[in-house]
């Protein structure tokens, strides 16, 4: 994707979310989100079928980096040169919805909320699977993963709203009440 293609999609980003601050989901139209970011709406639906395939490509794009198989030095945080354990791979992932709260905050207080949440979810499982496969407490594993994600997801969206705690603090709440190897 070329420069000028990243700096529309942004400003349809960013037209979207300014819109969910003003309006329901289901009241944002296409036509809104056209006027907001000022393009044409061949322009919008050169890089987006519907609204839900909006939402969809802002909640990967902020996932496939969240999610980032290699650990890298950024401007906010560094965990390059330390290990891939659970708490540094989670640490790291707040850290970045931390820079996307703006966004993250106005979708998961409208009712696309629920999107948000399932597409989160499935970018989870595999944070998770490898860990519980280590851990024997007696329920099965595809409900054990349910919980682990679930929770992680909801421990998200109230620090969405608790912003006076850091990754770190986020993080170490989380796995204290988790079954994972201390």
């Amino acid at each position: 994707m070329d420069r000028r293609q990243r700096k529309t999609r942004q400003s349809v980003f960013d037209a979207f979310t300014r819109l969910l601050e003003q309006k329901t989901y289901a009241g944002i139209t296409v036509q809104d989100i056209i006027d907001e970011a000022d393009i044409g709406r061949s322009t919008f639906y050169a890089h987006f079928e519907t609204k839900d395939d909006l939402l969809k490509a802002l909640c990967s794009e902020i996932f496939e980096h969240v999610f980032a198989e290699k650990l890298s030095k950024e401007s906010t945080h560094d965990f390059s040169a330390g290990s891939k354990d659970l708490h540094a791979e989670l640490t790291h992932m707040l850290y970045h919805l931390r820079d996307s709260s703006r966004y993250i905050k106005r979708i998961i207080s409208s009712e696309s909320g629920d999107m948000f949440m399932a597409y989160f979810k499935d970018y989870l499982k595999p944070v998770f699977e490898s860990e519980l496969r280590k851990i024997q407490i007696g329920v099965p594993e595809e409900y054990l993963l349910n919980q682990t994600v679930c929770g992680f997801a909801e421990t998200v969206r109230w620090w969405m709203d608790h912003e006076n705690y850091s990754p770190e603090e986020i993080c170490g709440f989380f796995l204290s009440t988790m079954p994972f190897e201390k």
